[in-house]
């Protein structure tokens, strides 16, 4: 008989030995199969590497170069989104949908962000984050050309749109009804250069999506909008198939950030003055810096230097205050190109209102006074906004309209926040309480938002003139 010791040494050697063998079957098994928890996730991969890879496009509502750098509704969303992973955001530009799609698909990036739709073809190739806007599909024409009133009408005209684009489904889905539309198809060009196209008569009509149009349609203004083709659909950031751990954090930091107030913060900042259009006074402007604006750009230009402004925001407020007639003037006393009422005139110096230099510069140094005497707690570029109203309503009211935020549990220091407050001081409910009393609390909103609009139009222009100047030049040279 064997000794008993013996017989559980064995007996557990076999057992570990079992052990171990399952143990190592489990191992390779999951890891071979990715099914298990040794398989790096995306989230793991991306924080390893400490980069967020983006695929992205360069467009007035996406991605383009500022003034100071980088902006666009898609940068600045998902640049906070690589903030919070701790991660630096590294973009990777491509110059359509096609390119987007295709190199997502070839493994380039952790999430492509282009202003693309969530649609069920898209849904079976990729999963998406969370619906952060909505847009209509519309068919835009230019105003005295062809312009349909129906999708039937556009078998008689010179339809084209982006290769690979969700425009390109719901037209099949039309066609469908009436088997005669027909369009033609380019990935040579994206939905902001085919609007300029229909602008310059080279094509009758295209089809884009709703916030394309509203920013192009300031820079074109003869461009305008015949139907829509699609209810409002929404926007969502493409994310590799399988990457379920990345999308769940990805919408546990968009419902902090929408409840937050931050999302609807960068949308205002983005888009807030995009609803200001007015067809004849945006032709008005554009034909006002061919032919007012070379009379003064230089005193902007030099104003603002001098105080540490944008030269486009002062010519664009210059222009919502007098259209650039330096001897403008209302019935309230507020003269010159930059509207100065007597007390501030006597405020930053100036002794002639009517005399468009030393009206340039004191209301430049005027909008700059107010910027410094801000509460340090007001960031940029809400700073400079909350500085225009009180150039338009006054310093008082601001003050006012801050306090009336704070009891309605508003932020005091976040420009799209007092927008909605600013009108109430034209109640008598909330102004009967306020130290400065009743104010015409729509008209500073207004004013900020047409000003805003001006001046991205104007930027716009001047980089289009650049590039003329410098092909002129080019082609002088050669």
């Amino acid at each position: 008989m064997k000794p008993i010791v013996n017989l559980y040494v064995k007996s557990s050697t076999a057992l570990i030995s079992i052990g171990v063998s399952v143990v190592v079957f489990i191992f390779l098994f999951y890891t071979e199969t990715g099914l298990g928890l040794f398989k790096e996730t995306h989230l793991d991969k991306i924080r390893a590497k400490g980069q967020l890879d983006i695929l992205i496009r360069n467009a007035p509502t996406i991605m383009y170069e500022g003034r100071n750098g980088k902006v666009g509704l898609e940068y600045d969303l998902i640049s906070d989104f690589a903030e919070h992973l701790d991660v630096t955001p590294n973009f990777i530009v491509k110059s359509d949908t096609v390119g987007i799609l295709q190199g997502f698909i070839n493994g380039e990036a952790d999430i492509a962000t282009a202003g693309l739709t969530q649609t069920t073809v898209r849904e079976k190739i990729f999963y998406f984050g969370p619906q952060y806007q909505s847009v209509e599909q519309q068919v835009v024409c230019r105003r005295d050309s062809i312009v349909p009133a129906t999708p039937s009408d556009l078998k008689n005209t010179r339809l084209w749109v982006t290769a690979a684009s969700s425009y390109v489904g719901t037209l099949k889905q039309l066609k469908e009804a009436d088997p005669e539309l027909s369009w033609n198809e380019t990935d040579a060009y994206d939905s902001e250069q085919l609007l300029q196209h229909v602008w310059e008569k080279k094509i009758d009509c295209t089809v884009a999506d709703s916030n394309i149009v509203s920013i192009n349609r300031r820079y074109y203004p003869e461009l305008v909008v015949a139907f829509n083709i699609t209810d409002p659909e929404p926007h969502a950031w493409l994310l590799p198939m399988g990457a379920s751990d990345l999308q769940k954090v990805l919408n546990q930091w968009f419902e902090f950030y929408k409840s937050s107030g931050e999302l609807q913060a960068t949308l205002e900042r983005n888009f807030g003055y995009v609803d200001s259009f007015d067809y004849v006074d945006t032709q008005h402007f554009k034909k006002q810096i061919v032919k007012r604006l070379p009379i003064y750009k230089k005193h902007f230009q030099n104003a603002a230097k001098k105080e540490g402004l944008p030269w486009t925001l002062i010519a664009a407020q210059s222009y919502q205050e007098s259209h650039w007639r330096a001897r403008a003037k209302s019935p309230t006393g507020v003269r010159g190109i930059m509207m100065l009422t007597l007390p501030t005139a006597r405020e930053v110096g100036v002794k002639r209102r009517l005399d468009p230099k030393t009206s340039i510069f004191g209301g430049t140094k005027y909008l700059k006074k107010l910027i410094r005497s801000l509460p340090l707690e007001i960031q940029e570029p809400d700073r400079t906004w909350f500085a225009l109203a009180a150039y338009n309503v006054g310093m008082g009211h601001m003050k006012d309209a801050r306090k009336l935020a704070v009891e309605l549990n508003k932020d005091p220091n976040i420009w799209n926040e007092m927008a909605e407050v600013l009108p109430l001081l034209a109640q008598k409910k909330y102004y009967k309480e306020l130290k400065y009393g009743y104010a015409r609390g729509r008209e500073p909103v207004l004013y900020v938002k047409r000003i805003r609009n001006f001046q991205d139009i104007l930027e716009r222009e001047m980089i289009e003139e650049s590039l003329r100047t410098a092909a002129l030049k080019n082609e002088s040279e050669s």
